[in-house]
């Protein structure tokens, strides 16, 4: 029986899809679209390899123990993800607007979540950290990470003008291991699971039961998810022969999540 084939970069669940370019030829940019030039932080005093290692070095001071999460942090350059008038703030510990009231994560907690990724049992074994979806691209910049730790990365982003952003900001990366998707990330995406690790950038009120079937056993599922008195807390959830395993780590913040696309 042949295996589905999986996607390449970019690429749509959309019925609407547009077919994929031939072998070597570049992904012609949407029309009205403007590819921003690489920008550099300015009035720092520093070059942005500079303003990224203290980043990194704040990370760790912080609790950060992972050296290929430290190494991913401080190679993607996150004022590349945000909108020119905020590249002073880009390597601050703060999230920033992106667009459609939607938002970039901390690199406190995008470092955090993915380091949480790594504990999960399968990522143990020989190649580390496998396949890896990821639930609301954004702008990009979590998947840049994630695609420098895991061997193979599906991010799926369900505004489409999100979707866009991010293909832009990645496209210059040639990340060949990292694969977009515009569609409804509740569904998942069930044609390359299993995944060694599912991670979520939006937070409901219950984990979709597609995330739980797509996660391997042995995978983990690190994800915000709304608990007592609507509070936001960080819920990781560990896939084993026997069932799952929960639980409940500090509060956090995230954009709500949601069914459909837009």
């Amino acid at each position: 029986m042949n295996q589905p084939k999986r996607p390449g970069f970019p690429a749509w669940i959309a019925s609407s899809a547009a077919p994929k370019p031939a072998a070597g030829a570049r992904t012609p940019v949407a029309a009205g679209t403007t590819q921003r030039p690489a920008m550099a932080p300015v009035g720092w005093g520093l070059d942005s390899v500079a303003v990224r290692m203290r980043m990194v070095q704040r990370l760790a001071a912080s609790g950060i123990q992972s050296q290929a999460v430290l190494s991913a942090m401080g190679g993607v350059e996150r004022h590349l993800f945000v909108d020119s008038a905020l590249v002073n703030q880009a390597y601050e510990d703060t999230s920033l607007p992106i667009g459609l009231q939607q938002t970039i994560s901390k690199p406190s907690v995008v470092a955090r979540m993915i380091e949480l990724l790594e504990g999960a049992e399968c990522a143990r074994a020989p190649g580390g950290l496998g396949r890896v979806l990821e639930i609301g691209t954004g702008c990009g910049y979590q998947a840049a990470v994630l695609g420098r730790v895991a061997r193979e990365v599906y991010s799926i982003e369900r505004l489409r003008g999100l979707h866009e952003k991010a293909r832009n900001n990645l496209r210059p990366l040639r990340l060949r291991n990292v694969h977009l998707l515009f569609g409804d990330g509740m569904q998942g995406y069930a044609q390359g699971a299993p995944y060694a690790g599912i991670i979520a950038a939006a937070g409901g009120d219950a984990v979709p039961q597609a995330w739980l079937d797509q996660l391997a056993v042995g995978g983990r599922l690190v994800a915000p998810m709304v608990r007592n008195a609507g509070q936001q807390v960080l819920l990781v959830i560990d896939k084993t022969l026997h069932g799952f395993t929960e639980s409940v780590l500090e509060a956090v913040h995230f954009v709500p999540l949601k069914s459909g696309i837009a």
